[in-house]
């Protein structure tokens, strides 16, 4: 296959070159591991065989076929297909999981992975794939940033079809309206299906509204993205002018913030694109975008501008209160760690910001050598991890850390990396309406 460029911003940097077909004039590409273009079974009904076909077939495309000539792999009615059977099951489910294990089951949590389609694969391949006996929970940002943001996503919406009560997939704050239009992934989606791009990115937007905010594992641990989230009838967010001008959440008196209850996010209204910082909805962007710190007490993050801060005290009321034993959240990348005194980097792929004495809060992070694309010439060079949760109380995690699959497979980006290379702070929050 040709090589060609994406519809995206040029640029010099090693990874941002076209894609390379790893050939020479004299070796042609070798011919797909599996028959294409792939095909929907009959009657719609999945095998391990069609998923695990799926994920090689785009580790090859990855490597072999120009980012516009995906249709020819992996057609739109089959993406169709694939999308409307898993947002019927995704829509079904509540906004907090509550996953029951057997005690012959282990369950795999995973952090963000931002498109990094090959690391996705050497997780299912380390951790080994989901099955009966294995349950995995996903914890959001699927998308952006990195290159493969559509077929990362749609290999684990297959995963969900197949074995809905064993792959469950959280919502991050980048499966968002306002996040995919800044950080690649609409622009990804446009550049691999030109014409009919608009259709295929409403429609992952549609799975986006119904990924459930939250999950509690064996009734003792509980993880969502970002992480807490205040009551209901804490004192409602108001905007007012910030750094670069961008509007922060405050209120009058942080001090009257409360934690809220597993019953209030039960009744959260989490079908929405773009979930807001001021208003009666608040839940949803507290979950997605809320940060732990080293100062107790509850307060809004006006670093974001949306969501909390919550400090070790809130974490031991939260697992107190719920008899919950572990928070396994995830969020921030080595990129936003940086600027947080007081907490460790992520250069393992996971820390634990907080050890009291009802137990502890990880935040786990599964994007090694992120991001992607980065302007500065030193990298983070940050390992991913995951964890495994197994029996019998499943609330001792097993981190299991791994580098970046290297070399990757050299293509354009799909944003501006060189005028976005802050974390998710740079956001303009001005542009979001609710």
């Amino acid at each position: 296959m040709a090589s060609s460029s994406s519809a995206s911003p040029s640029n010099n940097h090693e990874d941002g070159e076209n894609i390379n077909t790893q050939t020479s004039s004299s070796a042609p590409p070798p011919p797909p591991p599996f028959e294409i273009p792939i095909k929907w079974p009959p009657q719609g009904s999945l095998s391990t065989e069609w998923v695990e076909s799926l994920a090689a077939v785009f580790d090859w495309s990855s490597r072999y076929v120009a980012p516009s000539e995906l249709p020819s792999v992996l057609p739109v009615s089959v993406f169709d297909s694939l999308a409307m059977s898993a947002s019927k099951i995704l829509h079904r489910e509540p906004n907090c999981l509550e996953i029951d294990v057997d005690s012959n089951c282990s369950v795999v949590v995973v952090g963000d992975v931002h498109g990094q389609l090959h690391d996705v694969l050497n997780v299912l391949q380390t951790a080994g794939p989901p099955s009966p006996n294995r349950f995995f929970v996903f914890n959001g940002d699927y998308v952006d940033r990195g290159a493969w943001g559509l077929e990362t996503f749609l290999l684990l919406l297959a995963w969900k079809v197949l074995l809905p009560h064993r792959v469950f997939l959280l919502r991050g704050n980048h499966e968002s309206k306002f996040c995919t239009a800044v950080y690649g992934f609409e622009q990804e989606v446009m550049a691999k299906y030109g014409d009919q791009g608009k259709h295929i990115y409403r429609k992952c937007l549609g799975c986006f509204e119904g990924l459930p905010l939250a999950s509690i594992i064996a009734g003792c641990v509980y993880t969502a993205h970002g992480g807490l989230f205040r009551n209901t009838e804490s004192p409602l967010s108001k905007r007012s002018k910030g750094k670069k001008g961008r509007r922060l959440v405050s209120c009058s008196d942080s001090k009257v913030l409360r934690l809220g209850s597993l019953g209030e996010l039960a009744k959260a209204r989490r079908i929405v694109l773009d979930p807001p910082w001021e208003g009666l909805n608040l839940i949803p962007g507290d979950v997605l975008w809320s940060d732990p710190s080293t100062h107790p007490g509850l307060s809004p993050n006006k670093e974001r501008g949306i969501g909390l801060l919550w400090g070790p005290d809130c974490t031991e009321e939260f697992l107190n209160k719920n008899h919950l034993k572990l928070i396994i959240r995830s969020h921030e990348g080595p990129d936003a760690r940086e600027k947080r005194p007081g907490l460790a980097g992520m250069h393992k792929g996971y820390t634990i910001d907080h050890d009291v004495q009802s137990g502890k809060l990880i935040t786990l992070f599964s994007a090694p050598d992120y991001p992607q694309f980065q302007a500065s010439k030193e990298r983070y060079n940050n390992r991913g991890a995951y964890i495994i949760l197994e029996p019998p109380d499943f609330a001792n995690p097993n981190f299991h850390t791994f580098e970046a699959v290297m070399p990757r497979p050299k293509v354009n980006a799909y944003y501006d990396y060189e005028n976005v290379i802050d974390s998710d702070e740079d956001l303009d929050l001005d542009s979001i309406s609710s």
